[in-house]
């Protein structure tokens, strides 16, 4: 059986919750749900981590086929998800070509979704850990539109805003897509998934 590990890339705490840094970790909050599953942290890991299986039943359904994964939300913060990331793969026997990262793209709009396997870092610090950490950039991304600061807004400081009341129910519905792109990434592959959902 494949073993996948999927990693949110987000911030960890409250403070940064509700913020856009952090749609990374809330499709995987969203992935747990489907699971029915609650999230562990095991000894030096330094991630909160989730193990389950997804099959043509949904995540956590047994059934043939099935492969199995691992959900990780790294407990560093973002410019270190690599040291979470690569610890879990080093302990599950996980091939980068197996590791699906999950991120905030400032150059994609809410509402857009991009899977991808390999490519830039685009100047994303938790991108650039996962390279450093995995060796390799040869991992799957699933780039999830948050778009970019109004006016001269620094980057930095938009993406760590909390974000509006007024999108709230537009990024439940991205978020909901987005788990959805990961499940099909999984079960069936990048290609039916890249012509399924990227936008």
């Amino acid at each position: 059986m494949t073993t996948w590990l999927v990693a949110g890339l987000g911030n960890p705490g409250p403070a940064y919750s509700n913020t856009r840094h952090n749609v990374g970790f809330m499709v995987l909050d969203e992935l747990a749900r489907r699971a029915r599953a609650s999230w562990s942290a095991p000894r030096q890991m330094r991630a909160d981590v989730v193990e389950t299986r997804l099959s043509a039943g949904g995540m956590g359904a047994p059934g043939a086929g099935a492969a199995k994964v691992v959900l990780v939300k790294p407990r560093t913060f973002m410019n270190e998800s690599g040291q979470a990331v690569g610890k879990l793969c080093a302990f599950h026997k996980v091939d980068p070509a197996h590791v699906v990262a999950v991120h905030d793209e400032l150059d994609l709009d809410l509402g857009q979704l991009r899977l991808k396997l390999g490519g830039g870092d685009n100047g994303h610090n938790g991108l650039k850990s996962l390279r450093k950490h995995l060796t390799t950039g040869d991992y799957h991304r699933i780039r999830f539109g948050i778009g970019r600061p109004p006016g001269r807004q620094d980057p930095a400081d938009y993406v760590l805003a909390p974000i509006p009341k007024s999108l709230r129910v537009d990024l439940e519905i991205e978020v909901g897509r987005a788990a959805d792109a990961v499940e099909a990434l999984v079960l069936g592959g990048l290609e039916a998934a890249q012509n399924r959902y990227n936008s």
